[in-house]
């Protein structure tokens, strides 16, 4: 009998002091974008890892952070738009939020299940994401909520990935191989690899936003010519007076924007590879580096990474349709041709045509997405590049970081001028439709639609 009390009185003040405890608040557990930010930078990573072309870079990080904006857009309809139903081919995810779902994870948890369904080492991406949701639950979100979020980010997730699925990427995987030709001024592999061309049917690559990847043909090369009175020939005279005559300020940004992922590098008779962060996945650092200095919560955080991904997937389908209607020969094979046979670029020539510049096209477009959601004035240090050797760089505006990135391609020593300037336009174009076509802003939207 007595240990009976004494099991009764302990009960009772076990429930007394459980009753007086207060519900954990884990509402701003997940309130500003540092998750996201983590999110982004692995999938980096694994991209690095996997080494995936820039355009496929690109079509990952747009799905990706297409998937948590969708969820952001769902929580809050007041003051963003579903993109779903809004770009080619999309219908509307019709998956209302239960009220039992935090809203900042299950878009994580999207994020991360796109994310892990678009690249090749899963566990890496499982690895991450199992670290992030261990913190995430030592901050008291309750076990029914958080499997609740979970499931709702996949769900969004699995109709993202089907939207994905019809893009003709799976199919362009069977698609032949770039044939090279020998007429004068096309396109050859170049030193010291040799690889094939990346991509050639990039262009069947379903778009977002723009009407077909010819919407925007820009001015063709120069006429090839080989005569040293020629234009032709002074614009790749211009390309390598560049390097011989080269600052070391020019230097320093050609080094920095080079975002090559598969850099060949060879030491007498041993070859080895350098992976390195491509185009769209620096452009995708910028973003998530603005975000937080903006002081954006995870709703602007993931906008401002999805709109970034559409316009460098968009910018990349343009690019390519061009550059395999011109298959413009890189500086490189024609000055060792026709200059100076022992010449090579500051930069590692990447394996496709030379015109346009991706750099140029994609850093334009994604440098325009950006002003519109922060404005041009934005002080931006750029940390992107550190993890892989290279220090900072600061600049003031996203247009200003842009032009550096096109101009980096000419000091770099892989392409002619004309390819950045044409380049440049294409960006621009691309930025503008996108702006002109969707809209993250409900108010935007239904003006659109009366169009």
């Amino acid at each position: 009998m007595r240990t009976l009390k004494l099991l009764s009185v302990v009960l009772g003040i076990s429930l007394a002091f459980t009753a007086c405890q207060e519900p954990v608040d884990y509402s701003n557990a997940i309130s500003d974008g540092q998750y996201f930010h983590r999110a982004q930078t692995r999938i980096t990573e694994v991209i690095i890892h996997d080494i995936f072309s820039p355009p496929v870079a690109a079509r990952i990080y747009s799905y990706t952070s297409l998937a948590g904006y969708e969820v952001a857009a769902a929580s809050d309809p007041k003051n963003y738009a579903p993109l779903m139903g809004q770009l080619n081919g999309s219908e509307p995810i019709k998956l209302p939020v239960p009220d039992n779902v935090y809203a900042p994870l299950a878009s994580l948890a999207a994020y991360y299940h796109v994310g892990t369904a678009l690249i090749f080492s899963e566990e890496k991406m499982h690895e991450h994401r199992d670290a992030v949701y261990a913190e995430l639950r030592e901050k008291g979100i309750p076990e029914d909520v958080f499997e609740a979020s979970v499931n709702y980010g996949k769900a969004v997730g699995d109709k993202v990935i089907a939207y994905a699925k019809k893009d003709n990427y799976h199919e362009s995987r069977s698609f032949p191989k770039y044939s090279v030709v020998n007429e004068p001024g096309t396109w050859q592999p170049t030193p010291p690899a040799y690889m094939e061309a990346i991509e050639p049917h990039w262009n069947k690559i379903r778009t977002f936003v723009l009407d077909s990847a010819a919407q925007f043909k820009i001015a063709p090369p120069p006429p090839y010519s080989t005569e040293p009175n020629s234009e032709f020939y002074r614009l790749a005279k211009e390309v390598y007076d560049a390097k011989q005559n080269a600052s070391p300020e020019e230097t320093a940004i050609a080094m920095f924007w080079d975002c090559n992922p598969y850099k060949m590098n060879v030491k007498g008779h041993v070859m080895f590879a350098e992976k390195k962060i491509t185009p769209g996945g620096h452009w995708m650092g910028i973003a998530s580096i603005a975000s937080a200095a903006a002081g954006k919560d995870w709703k602007g955080t993931v906008e401002a990474l999805a709109l970034t991904g559409i316009s460098l997937n968009e910018a990349f389908i343009a690019c390519w349709d061009e550059k395999y209607r011109s298959k413009l020969i890189r500086p490189e094979t024609y000055i060792n041709q026709f200059i100076d046979e022992d010449w090579v670029p500051l930069l590692q020539t990447p394996p496709f045509p030379e015109h346009t510049s991706g750099h140029s096209v994609a850093s334009t477009a994604a440098a325009y997405s950006l002003t519109q959601l922060f404005g041009d004035e934005l002080h931006i240090v750029d940390s992107t590049e550190v993890a892989y050797g290279l220090p900072v760089r600061e600049f003031e505006g996203f247009t200003n970081a842009a032009a550096e990135a096109a101009i980096s391609r000419f000091y770099g020593g892989i392409h002619y001028m004309p390819a950045i300037n044409e380049g440049v336009k294409q960006g621009r174009q691309v930025g503008e439709l996108i702006w002109q076509k969707i809209s993250t802003k409900p108010d935007r939207v239904a003006m659109l639609e009366r169009r």
